[in-house]
């Protein structure tokens, strides 16, 4: 026998795999399921008979009809096409082991090592042996040699199912036993392949018995696939045998593999048919291609070889935009019809030689050699015709360039004589000043210049035109009569020009005996008209004047102006005398004047009209400092009567302000007989108001008269109103001081003496009397009060004793220590101001001096409250403080966050050094 688990461990070990493998269901201890082993015995033997029927025989009882080893041979020689040995006829025992034997040799030389099967078993007629041998061999040569993408054997024919039931409804291959039970999975490999044959639509899922036995009868009847198994037993069997159903499936796939050998040969023979049809095609389209190609050379090219020269430039350039027409749009897709031709050509070839046909042959003329040969003729044609185009539109050009030279010269010139006779033939000199007389006399000199100049340009297009009537050009009649036209205008304009310049130099003449008047006019008029529009400058002036001496002296001005106005008329009436002069001279000559003096823009009458302006302003001008003199009497004397006042309200706030200063400086008796002295003071500084009212008042006055500066005082209502607000504040602040030390003596236990002795001490170097000590005289205050900075907070007793005293004396060279005083400085001057205040240094020393609350004492009183826990609950706070007090602290303590916390614990630590500004509340 052969060892079934030696030849596993060989293929797994990497071996060569010699047969497919063999499953453990054929142990010899175990025994077959019943409804399996009948499952088997039908699909077996009808498997068998399907392939002894070819040799004219078949079984009837697989376990009995093979134990002479005779039908099993036969069978193997069907299935494999091979020759057996010669079997034994013999009926002993031995004789059926050989022949047994013979064809499990011939199994195992296929490369299948049977376990536990021996011929003793088969010719013993052991059924489970039997079977085995018998899926052994279907395994071989009928699963074995399936193969899909790359699975094979068991595998492959499952994904064979599943790739061919995939589409199909209520479908699924999974297995070869529980997935085909339904018998839709047959169905439905029956009608992927012959749909003809099954109504897959009609079946249902829930009637398995008629599905299967109706794949099995279409199967047998159409597809000579026989009947292996029972519709009834499957159904009937919760598990049905997976080889049965793997060797009954195996004979589908054998069945549909050999319809589709046969659609592959028909696919081959469509394959050669359908090059030979394209490579005809090919050929036809090349005979079609070539002629229309030929066709068109043989048209193009007498079009090419037409010399017929055109008379105009324009013509000849209608061929050459023709001819790149034929360039640009005609021929491009004939080169490219050219160039797929001889590609159709060649790719023909090339298909014929690949599929072992003859050349390509086409018909005669039609050559790829008799189109290249065209070709070429047909450039030739084109690259003669382009030089012949070039050419003839060279000699057009030049032409054309004589032509348009000759237009262009003889337009600029008839541009430029156009008016010109009209200018020539004008009288406009017989109204000209003289000034213009002579401007027209330059004009006409710089006029003559020109028309010198113009004279080769006249020359130039005679000389063009008769170049082109050598040329026979065809325009030529035109060019004639044009160039006639030019030369008799020519003419006319030379004696125009001669008889133009004589009138201009005759009235020349004539103008120059009254320019003289017309300049003496002018250099005596325009000083004098300046001077009338200064003094109606001078007499409609706005004035502001702010005092008596300002109006007064404006008054002065204005009589001595009026002085000057008898002397000013004579002047007026001598040019006008000269005016006059003129037009009479003007008139016994008989010259048109042009109504205007050259040299100046002034006439007589705006002369008049100015003259009699200024005294009508002048009377104007007398009202108007009368009346802004009465207004400057009024405001004088509110500048008076507001000075009277401030001069007394003025150094009355003053006074008061020393007075208070030197008040809060003194000190005397208590603190409480200083307020009610300040109170009192404070009552009779208010009483005053009405004298400030009053100056309000005034100052009111002032400003609605717009008076802007008072020489009668140094004091402005602004000035004043600050000092009484200042004044007013003053008061109260120290009345606030007073209250706050009396507070801080209450609260910090301070003796009367030791308040006296901090304002003697902040009195001492309050140098400016400011009432803010500077950083160096805080620092010095504090030295002399005994506390020392360097020894870090270090608090003496508050009397001044030897050494102290010497460290007031050395104060200026004593060094405090820089960390300290900043500290302190930040206590008493928290805004960086720089000053010290006389309640800040109160505050500062009273907490230096005297025993405090701190954040750690209260906390320290919490813990008893909450015994000696680290909160405190509601409850405590409302036993233990009165009911607004419980309330406060339970409104704004924290949650309690620590391990030993219970719900509702409140953090009265963080609490309370929030309220001494430790922390946020």
């Amino acid at each position: 026998m052969v060892d079934y688990h030696a030849a596993n461990n060989q293929y797994a070990a990497g071996g060569p795999p010699t047969y497919m493998e063999q499953e453990n269901d054929w142990d010899r201890d175990l025994l077959l399921d019943p409804a399996w082993e009948k499952q088997q015995r039908k699909t077996f033997t009808a498997w068998c008979n399907s392939h002894l029927r070819k040799a004219g025989t078949q079984i009837e009882n697989i376990e009995e009809d093979f134990r002479d080893g005779l039908k099993l041979m036969l069978l193997l020689e069907v299935i494999s096409g091979e020759r057996l040995p010669k079997p034994e006829r013999g009926k002993m025992r031995v004789h059926k082991i050989n022949n047994v034997n013979k064809a499990l040799d011939f199994i195992a030389s296929k490369g299948v090592k049977l376990v536990s099967i021996g011929a003793e078993e088969i010719v013993d007629g052991n059924a489970k042996m039997t079977l085995g041998m018998i899926w052994t061999i279907i395994l071989r040569f009928a699963i074995q040699d399936i193969s899909v993408e790359e699975t094979s054997a068991k595998e492959g024919l499952l994904l064979w199912c599943q790739r061919k039931t995939a589409p199909y409804k209520n479908v699924n291959v999974q297995n070869f036993h529980i997935s085909w039970k339904d018998g839709l999975a047959f169905n439905a490999l029956i009608h992927r392949h012959r749909p003809e044959l099954i109504d897959y639509d009609k079946l249902r899922k829930d009637d398995a018995v008629t599905n299967l036995n109706n794949a099995f009868e279409v199967a047998e009847k159409y597809l000579d696939i026989p009947k292996m198994l029972d519709a009834e037993d499957i159904v009937n069997t919760a598990r049905p045998d997976e080889k049965a159903i793997m060797t009954y499936v195996s004979s589908f796939y054998h069945a549909f593999s050999g319809a589709q050998k046969a659609e592959t040969a028909a696919n081959r023979i469509c394959k050669v048919l359908a090059v030979n049809q394209e490579n005809e095609h090919l050929m036809e389209d090349y005979e079609k291609l070539a002629s229309d190609l030929l066709e068109w050379i043989r048209r193009t090219i007498p079009w090419l070889e037409n010399r017929a020269p055109e008379k105009t430039m324009a013509e000849m350039q209608q061929k050459l935009e023709d001819f790149r027409d034929y360039r640009r749009v005609h021929k491009p897709p004939k080169v490219q019809e050219k160039c797929q031709l001889e590609i159709n050509f060649n790719t023909l070839q090339t298909k014929l030689r690949l599929s072992n046909r003859p050349a390509f042959m086409p018909s005669e003329g039609r050559m790829v050699s008799d189109i290249n040969g065209a070709w070429h003729t047909l450039e030739g044609a084109e690259k003669g015709y382009e030089e012949w185009l070039l050419n003839e539109i060279r000699r057009l050009e030049r032409l054309d360039h004589l032509a348009e030279k000759f237009r262009q010269k003889a337009a600029i010139h008839e541009s430029w004589t156009d008016g010109k006779e009209a200018m020539l033939t004008q009288k406009d000199y017989e109204t000209a000043s003289l000034s213009e007389v002579k401007a027209l006399l330059r004009k006409h000199e710089a006029f003559e210049s020109d028309l010198a100049a113009h004279q080769d340009r006249v020359e130039q297009i005679a000389a063009i035109a008769q170049e082109l009537n050598e040329l026979d050009y065809y325009d030529s009649p035109s060019v004639n009569a044009r160039c006639q036209n030019i030369c008799d205008q020519w003419d006319t304009l030379g004696a125009l020009t001669q008889s133009r310049r004589e009138s201009l130099e005759r009235t020349e003449k004539q103008l120059e005996s009254i320019d003289e008047l017309y300049l003496e006019y002018a250099k005596r008029a325009a000083p004098f008209n300046n001077w009338m529009e200064g003094a109606m400058e001078d007499l409609q002036d706005m004035f502001i004047v702010h005092n008596i001496e300002e109006i007064q002296g404006l008054i002065t001005a204005h009589e001595q102006f009026k002085s000057t106005l008898p002397d000013a008329n004579k002047e007026r009436e001598a040019i006008q005398a000269i005016q006059a002069e003129v037009q009479k001279i003007a008139q016994y000559n008989g010259i048109k004047l042009s109504g205007t003096n050259p040299y100046t823009t002034i006439t007589p009458q705006s002369i008049d009209n100015k003259w009699e302006q200024a005294q009508q302003l002048v009377p104007q001008r007398d009202q108007a400092l009368q009346e802004e003199l009465s207004k400057q009497q009024s405001n004088d004397h509110l500048r008076r009567k507001f000075a009277t006042q401030a001069n007394i309200v003025g150094p009355w706030i003053q006074t008061k302000m020393e007075e208070i200063g030197r008040i809060s400086i003194e000190m005397n008796g208590t603190l409480e007989d200083q307020l009610t002295n300040l109170r009192e003071y404070e009552q009779s500084i208010i009483e005053y108001k009405p004298n400030i009212d009053q100056l309000e008042g005034d100052h009111q006055l002032i400003q609605e008269a717009l008076i802007f500066d008072n020489k009668y005082t140094a004091y402005t209502m602004e000035h004043l109103r600050v000092g009484w607000e200042q004044l007013l504040t003053t008061i109260a602040r120290t009345i606030n001081e007073i209250e706050n030390q009396i507070l801080t003596r209450d609260a910090k236990g301070i003796s009367q003496e030791q308040l006296h002795e901090y304002r003697a001490s902040f009195n001492h170097f309050d140098k400016d009397h400011s009432g803010a000590l500077m950083a160096e005289e805080f620092k010095a205050c504090l030295i002399s009060l005994g506390y020392d900075v360097e020894n870090d907070k270090q608090k003496r007793s508050g009397q001044m004793v030897a050494d102290d005293f010497r460290a007031l004396l050395i104060s200026t060279g004593y060094s405090l220590g820089d960390a300290e005083f900043a500290r302190i400085m930040g206590i008493v001057d928290p805004n960086n101001s720089g000053a010290v205040t006389f309640q800040a240094f109160i505050d500062f020393m009273s907490r230096e001096t005297t025993d405090t609350d701190t954040a750690d004492q209260v906390i320290a009183s919490f813990k008893i409250l909450a015994g000696d826990k680290n909160f405190i609950t509601a409850e405590e706070l409302r036993r233990e403080l009165p009911p607004d007090q419980a309330e406060y602290c339970i409104a704004r303590m924290a949650p309690y966050s620590g391990p030993d916390g219970i719900p509702g614990a409140l953090d009265y630590m963080s609490f309370s050094t929030a309220l001494y500004g430790e922390s946020d509340l």
